[in-house]
């Protein structure tokens, strides 16, 4: 019996493949816990129309993460440390006030966990920020520090 997996089972598939399995097996268990589907053709279309629409879905996403890569490796962002005597500064620079500068500035809304600092922010100047928009698209920041006041 051919059956469409909604689920992954394993040693069996994952989600979305067509198996052949034994009659009981689908039967009594996977047909039961709907973990699957009789491989009927209106089963089989309704399966390939959904596989379109995932498709479709992940191409709009990566297409966005390209349009955002692409608004923030246009700008820039300012951030400001305290500065004490003779250009010593104080801590470090972390993904939150980096994402607080974002938004504020910017008006884009990213998530701390998404922007990768390579070495610890901790002088004045402009730093490269790597920020992951897309498993496939990662966008380049520039931060610059500069002293409060």
């Amino acid at each position: 019996m051919q059956i469409i997996l909604l689920e992954d089972v394993k040693s069996v598939g994952k989600k979305g493949d067509i198996v052949k399995l034994s009659d009981g097996y689908a039967r009594n268990f996977i047909l039961p816990k709907k973990l699957g589907l009789e491989a009927t053709p209106k089963n089989l279309n309704d399966l390939k129309l959904q596989k379109k629409a995932e498709e479709k879905q992940k191409q709009e996403l990566l297409d966005e993460a390209k349009k955002m890569k692409e608004f923030l490796e246009a700008n820039k962002v300012e951030v400001e440390m305290k500065v004490g005597e003779g250009g010593r500064t104080f801590g470090s620079i972390s993904s939150k006030e980096i994402e607080g500068a974002i938004k504020k500035q910017l008006n884009v809304d990213i998530d701390k966990k998404k922007i990768q600092i390579s070495d610890a922010i901790k002088s004045l100047g402009v730093y490269n920020v790597q920020i992951k928009l897309h498993p496939k698209v990662s966008a380049e920041l520039k931060v610059h520090v500069a002293e409060k006041k």
